[in-house]
């Protein structure tokens, strides 16, 4: 995998408030995108991906990543492991929150092969190439994702749907991105150097635009973090949240802040978020604690006391109260549970 640099997600986002708050969640999360798969399928065929396919070793088994497909050229259909089927084509771009089995298909393919049978190293490292079906029409596509220890397992991410689907080619953003993956394209066919980790931002790109699109459509009246980024209330107040942390908020403070009496702040937080305006901000203080000390330059008591712990012990008991563990078994690399907020069922989704 072709790591890049943390995401600097404002400049790719709309002047509203509620974007500069999942700018600064993306920040936190820092992902790390990169291209993993060219693939061209000519009809008929029919592929299947396993869950959590892993880009350095075809056919096994990756955690923590969210996978991105660009089609790049002619059309097929996507079937998905919950029963969900969709037409795809040139142009759309298929976003999978969360990983798990999905099937290509195009024409009528006497069966359906792994996509670990299909796989053939590329010209760069960490590239691979698949040239697979029976010579008919073609289906071209750039496979990615976008990983982050982090990023599954902040519950906002379940909300997503299992699959989202974004044309590139009705606006000017998506169809530039767009445009640009299918010239670098030409780049990885002749291995030039470099152009894996140009994917790789590029991939990142994309799945902003894609939350950023999923932010400003969502219909009124829905639940969840990314609808409560357009609630007038609650959208002001997770701004004032997330542009300064650690202050010593309460509910009379924040509640001033945004222009809102207290009750109503606290009713639309706990009707779109499930908790109080308070236990959200102390949630907020132990992710960004947990990411401090997953980056390891700092002892326990140094972030207990950046985030706002009046001591070492204060800051243990909250950090285990959210996620079941102590400060340093997270450190040490133990936190591979989401403990952030009540439990949220994942929706299923998938990955070639």
């Amino acid at each position: 995998m072709t790591g890049t640099p943390h995401l600097h997600a404002a400049t790719t986002l709309p002047p509203a408030g509620g974007p500069d708050v999942l700018s600064e969640l993306l920040k936190v999360v820092r992902l790390s995108g990169s291209v993993f798969i060219n693939a061209l399928f000519t009809a008929p065929f029919s592929v299947e991906s396993p869950r959590y396919f892993d880009p350095a070793a075809p056919g096994s088994q990756r955690r923590q990543a969210s996978v991105l497909h660009l089609i790049t050229e002619g059309q097929g259909t996507l079937e998905m492991s919950d029963g969900t089927v969709r037409d795809v084509r040139s142009g759309d771009l298929l976003f999978l929150p969360l990983a798990d089995v999905h099937r290509f298909r195009g024409g009528r393919p006497e069966r359906t092969v792994a996509a670990g049978e299909v796989v053939e190293t590329g010209p760069i490292e960490g590239m691979w190439t698949v040239d697979h079906g029976g010579g008919g029409a073609p289906l071209r596509m750039v496979c990615g994702f976008v990983e982050s220890a982090e990023l599954l397992f902040a519950p906002v991410f379940r909300t997503l749907p299992s699959l989202m689907v974004q044309s590139t080619t009705g606006d000017a953003v998506g169809g530039l991105i767009a445009s640009t993956v299918k010239e670098i394209l030409h780049l990885v066919d002749a291995a030039t150097p470099g152009s894996q980790a140009i994917l790789g931002r590029l991939m990142e790109l994309l799945f902003v635009e894609m939350l950023r699109r999923h932010v400003s459509r969502l219909p009124a009246g829905d639940h969840g973090w990314f609808a409560a980024l357009n609630d007038p209330v609650v959208g002001r107040a997770l701004q004032r949240i997330h542009s300064d942390p650690f202050r010593p908020w309460t509910v009379e403070l924040l509640s001033r802040e945004v222009g809102s009496s207290r009750t109503v702040l606290g009713e639309r937080f706990r009707a779109l978020l499930g908790r109080p305006p308070i236990d959200y901000v102390t949630a907020w203080r132990i992710q960004l604690a947990a990411e401090r000390l997953r980056l390891g330059h700092e002892t326990i008591a140094q972030v207990a006391a950046a985030t706002g712990y009046e001591s070492e012990t204060s800051f243990s008991r909250a950090f285990r109260r959210l996620l079941g563990q102590s400060p340093g078994r997270w450190r040490d690399g133990g936190g591979d549970e989401d403990h952030f907020g009540p439990p949220l069922r994942p929706s299923p989704s998938g990955a070639i």
